[in-house]
């Protein structure tokens, strides 16, 4: 089954996830996400796999949060359009296998998608 990591190699988080994955055989598809972002369609179904909502996946610290005056309030259409214009608000990383996902804060939550 394919395994997709959405990866930011400066962050010790992602780096230690893409290690644990491969520790285990697991060779990922490496998305750099910065770089590729998603689309709004593939963020949302990502999302869904991990059984949360977009306010969860938010990284509320980044610059871009506060500018676009972000809130929980906030309509989810209006947060998922935020994060793939503004991918640093994604918080990182995201392993997606199958019809799973999981977020690697911290890494070994990934091995859930293993068993």
């Amino acid at each position: 089954m394919d395994t997709i990591i959405w990866h930011n190699p400066r962050c010790s988080k992602s780096r230690q996830t893409l290690t644990l994955l491969q520790e285990h055989g697991i060779e990922p598809e490496i998305r750099l996400y910065l770089e590729a972002p998603p689309s709004s369609g593939e963020l949302a179904e990502v999302i869904a796999k991990l059984g949360t909502n977009p306010w969860e996946l938010l990284r509320r610290g980044e610059a871009p949060f506060k500018e676009l005056g972000l809130s929980k309030d906030s309509a989810t259409k209006t947060i998922i359009e935020a994060m793939c214009q503004h991918p640093i608000l994604i918080e990182r990383p995201v392993v997606i296998i199958g019809d799973g996902a999981a977020l690697g804060r911290p890494p070994e939550t990934v091995l859930t998608l293993l068993n």
